[in-house]
């Protein structure tokens, strides 16, 4: 008889508390009002950070907008409408309590700091309705007694709760792809590739808290010749695929595959794993081991292998003031022979997104060459950048680089780009500033000043980007750059088109001279161009192709690449109906 009473009870209880003068009045004024505008306070090339974020009901997804102007018209004007009286159309893609990063889906003009974005009727009657349901995830609150009816409590514990959003969410693509590098002039040859490509971004697989992310390629070859070595196949071989663990309700952490550590990135990417565990809310305490693979390493060596372990010091808000720091040892085999123990350290802090200073030093003690007096401990590398935003559309950074060893990069793959943070050893200061006309320019300056060099010697780099040409969405990057150090010097201009529709088509063509000359290669002059295209075949299918070829060097090829694959979203639908916008 007592859960009866004690109902009735709580019914008279409630029906004379909503019968009392005043009461509903007083209600919604508990209730903070909603918010349906928010200032740009921040923009970064595509990236976009307001005043408002999770306290205003905003989450991943949420569409926004800027309107236009009352008064516009929309030929010849800046504010010329994307849609029927809108400027640009943007979506929420990181939440915090208080701020929100936006991506830009498609704007007429740059957005600038003080723009007022709002949100479109659809986004508005989502979060009425999400507020007249409350923050019970859309069902209703079950209360519970301390002495029950049974019969309640087993309907109650077959009540079906919805799986949280980012268990078992899985986007793939996996595909089957064929390649052939043709060898030119004298050095003729023919070498086919046949293997597969896996693209993987799956969170919470099977409800658990194990997550595989990134890109693998296999090739089975046959040739007429030994195999030969591309560009193309190059910068396949810089994947990352990796397997990790992250649950929040436990201290323990764990990766396993292809890729970075995550307090140590100045280790580049290593095939291997680590495991680590939280010792507090901010220190992690970890060991790791592989090997390094990635062409685009400084110490690139299919043959090395490391191993070792650190500390992690982590605290503050990216909102204020962050910081991290790593620290930690260990040791490289070559060839399973000890080559050299190493210490390493790494250190990142942030003040507001205005300042950021990342510093990593690494003391060790190389293996001396046979022949040779023994080297002792001191540093091996150092890298130092201090980047300053001291305006929303202008940003300056200055960098410090040392290396006392060669490095052992692949250097093929100097037009590319991805060995620039090499080549400026010594300090170089340089800028990358925003454009009218969408236009952004960038340039690095320095002297190469490393203690094996018997002068001084200047760097450069200087390069412009034009995005959305006369309304055809391609976007050019035109490079140059000029450096001399202690273990390389050389020059090479590049200049790449590019046009990106989202996840429908995407399509890259890069061209360039370059002239590389160090202890590990000869003095040549290539040239070489690359281009790329991938595009979805209906909701399932997709195509990718690629041709290379380069003339003027030691080798002289064409390369031709095709891959034909499935892929799979287990979310699309509601991704659609999430980015559904109708203003």
């Amino acid at each position: 008889m007592r859960p009866v009473w004690f109902s009735l009870l709580l019914f008279a209880t409630l029906s004379s508390a909503a019968q009392q003068p005043g009461a509903d009045a007083a209600a919604p004024s508990q209730a903070a009002p909603m918010r349906t505008e928010f200032r740009v306070r921040y923009v970064n090339g595509t990236d976009v950070y307001i005043d408002a974020g999770r306290d205003a009901g905003l989450a991943p997804g949420t569409k926004v907008m800027l309107k236009q102007p009352p008064g516009k018209v929309s030929d010849g004007s800046t504010d010329a409408p994307v849609a029927p009286g809108v400027v640009a159309t943007l979506t929420v893609v990181s939440v915090a309590t208080t701020s929100a990063v936006c991506e830009v889906n498609s704007s007429t003009r740059t957005l600038a700091v003080g723009d007022i974005l709002s949100l479109p009727d659809t986004e508005v009657q989502k979060m009425v309705a999400k507020d007249t349901l409350g923050n019970s995830r859309k069902y209703p609150m079950i209360v519970s007694f301390t002495e029950g009816d049974p019969l309640d409590e087993e309907v109650r514990e077959e009540i079906p709760h919805p799986p949280l959003p980012e268990i078992n969410q899985a986007r793939l693509r996996f595909g089957f792809d064929f390649s052939t590098i043709q060898g030119l002039g004298g050095n003729g040859f023919t070498s086919t590739v046949v293997g597969t490509v896996v693209r993987a971004n799956i969170s919470r697989m099977w409800g658990t808290h194990w997550n595989l992310n990134g890109y693998w390629r296999g090739r089975v070859q046959s040739s007429t010749q030994p195999a030969q070595s591309s560009i193309q196949d190059l910068i396949n071989r810089t994947y990352e695929m990796s397997l990790t663990y992250v649950n929040p309700g436990s201290p323990w952490t764990a990766g396993v595959g292809r890729l970075y550590l995550p307090w140590a990135t100045s280790l580049e990417v290593i095939d291997g794993g680590y495991i680590a565990r939280s010792m507090s809310k901010d220190s992690v305490v970890g060991i790791f081991a592989g090997s390094t693979p990635d062409p685009t390493a400084w110490n690139y060596n299919p043959a090395r292998k490391l191993a070792g372990g650190l500390v992690n010091f982590h605290g503050g808000d990216w909102d204020r003031f962050r910081f991290s720091t790593t620290v930690g040892a260990g040791v490289e085999l070559l060839n399973w022979a000890v080559d050299k123990p190493f210490l390493f350290s790494e250190n990142d802090f942030s003040y507001r997104r205005v300042v950021s200073l990342y510093y990593a030093t690494q003391i060790d003690r190389p293996t001396a060459n046979p022949g040779s007096p023994p080297v002792g401990f001191g540093v091996g590398q150092s890298l130092l950048t201090l980047r300053i935003q001291a305006h929303p559309r202008v940003e300056f950074d200055l960098t410090d680089t040392y290396f006392r060893d060669v490095p052992t990069f692949d250097a093929a793959l100097v037009g590319t780009g991805l060995l620039d943070k090499y080549l400026f050893q010594g300090i170089s200061g340089g800028s990358r500033f925003q454009l009218p006309h969408r236009v952004t320019g960038y340039f690095s300056v320095g002297q190469s000043s490393a203690s094996t060099d018997k002068t001084n010697s200047w760097n450069t780099m200087y390069g412009a980007t034009m995005a959305r040409i006369w309304k055809t969405e391609l976007t050019i990057d035109a490079r140059y750059s000029k450096f001399d150090s202690s273990f390389a010097s050389g020059i090479y201009r590049t200049v790449t088109i590019s046009r990106d529709l989202g996840d429908r088509f995407r399509f890259n063509l890069q061209g360039g001279t370059q002239s590389f000359a160090s202890s590990l290669s000869s003095d040549r002059g290539e040239y070489f161009a690359n281009l790329l295209f991938d595009t979805n075949l209906g909701a399932r299918y997709f195509l990718e192709g690629s041709f290379t070829t380069q003339r003027g060097g030691a080798q002289e090829y064409n390369q031709y690449t095709a891959t034909f694959g499935y892929r799979f979203d287990n979310r699309s639908r509601e991704r659609m109906a999430a980015h559904a916008q109708i203003p």
